[in-house]
This record gives C-alpha cells, sequence and structure tokens, in this order.
C-alpha cells in the first residue's frame, strides 16, 4: 500500500469552512485525558465555526490531504489574526492551531502549519508572530519553543497582548493552572517571522 501523501498547506477556500469546527473539536481529546474533570469548559466546548474564523481580519490556513478524485479532506488549520496593536497599526497573532485527531496527530501537519502562518505573516508585512498558550503542556508551549517561539515575560507584554490574556482568563482557561505541576499556566510567546 502507497503511503498518502503529506497534506498540502493552503489558504482556506469557502467550501473548507465548514470542516474547521470539527477538525478543531477533535483537539479536546487530550485536554480530558489529561486534566478530566478539571479541564475548562473552554477546551471542550463547541469551537467557532469556519465561517466565524474567516470573517475576521487575518489569515487563515488549512491543511488539505484530499486528492482527486475523492476531493478535498481538511486535516488541520492554522488562523492568525491581523490584531490592532498598541500604536495602531495590525498585529499577527497565531490564534488556533488545530489538526485531526487523533487519526493525523504527530505527522508534522502542526509544525507546517506553523511555517505557513509564519511565512504568510511575512509576506503580510509583520515582522513577529505571537500566540498565547500553556506553558508546559507538551503540544503547546514546548512543541512551539521547538519552532523557535519564545516567552514573553508578562511585564513585557503590550496592551493589546495583555487584553488577549484576560479574556483567555475570562473564558478560565487557567483554572487549572493550580495544579501542583503547573500545567495550566497560559503564557504568551512570539518568535520573528523572518528565516522561517
Amino acid at each position: 500500500m502507497t503511503p498518502s501523501p503529506s497534506p498540502r498547506i493552503r489558504p482556506a477556500r469557502p467550501s473548507d469552512l465548514r470542516r474547521l469546527a470539527h477538525v478543531e473539536d477533535s483537539g479536546a481529546e487530550p485536554f480530558l485525558a489529561l486534566w478530566g474533570e478539571d479541564c475548562p469548559p473552554a477546551l471542550v466546548g463547541a469551537s467557532p465555526s469556519g465561517f466565524d474564523r474567516d470573517a475576521a481580519p487575518g489569515t487563515l490556513l488549512v491543511a488539505d490531504a484530499g486528492s482527486p478524485p475523492r476531493g478535498r479532506s481538511i486535516v488541520g488549520f492554522a488562523h492568525v489574526l491581523h490584531l490592532e496593536g498598541d500604536d495602531g497599526y495590525p498585529r499577527a497573532h497565531l490564534e488556533q492551531l488545530s489538526v485531526l485527531l487523533p487519526a493525523w496527530g504527530r505527522q508534522g501537519i502542526g509544525s507546517a502549519l506553523v511555517r505557513a502562518a509564519l511565512t504568510e505573516s511575512r509576506r503580510d508585512g509583520f515582522n513577529e508572530l505571537t500566540l498565547s498558550t500553556y506553558a508546559e503542556v507538551p503540544w503547546n508551549g514546548p512543541f512551539y519553543a521547538r519552532l523557535g517561539f519564545a516567552e514573553v515575560p508578562e511585564e513585557r507584554l503590550p496592551a493589546w497582548l495583555r487584553r488577549i490574556t484576560e479574556h483567555e482568563r475570562s473564558l478560565h482557561l487557567e483554572d487549572v493552572g493550580h495544579r501542583p505541576d503547573g500545567a495550566g499556566r497560559r503564557v504568551v510567546m512570539a518568535r520573528p517571522t523572518a528565516g522561517s
């Protein structure tokens, strides 16, 4: 049997949008396995629709594992928001990265999507890409660190990034942060788009 080719990373098309929530929803299981009933509801609730994501200013990339004649098979996506910075200029922020689990996990799709998001952000004129994630969860902070992202100290966060962290607190994403292992600590990470 011939192995299936690596998914192609490309901009999302309107016909892809209905598939994105299913991909994102598949990521709830690892968090449930990690935290059980302590898992924040925002991580396991219904995800935003692809149509809502597409309506926001930014870039929406998909990993397409389909091939003719079967058609498209969306197995991952990256959503980069263009948010207004403190100086009034837009900033690039990786709002969501999702891979269809368990079937497509640990195959390099997430890494490929992040690299594509960095490239697209650079092409869009952004010098840096930021994100917010769990510092200690293996498929979060350590994953992004391997891709060149570094934690931004909280005292150095500009107001626009502090608004993101405040919003996440309102969703109780840090409520697991009181665990002895610190697994629920949220951090902002950033890396230059150059060299992607």
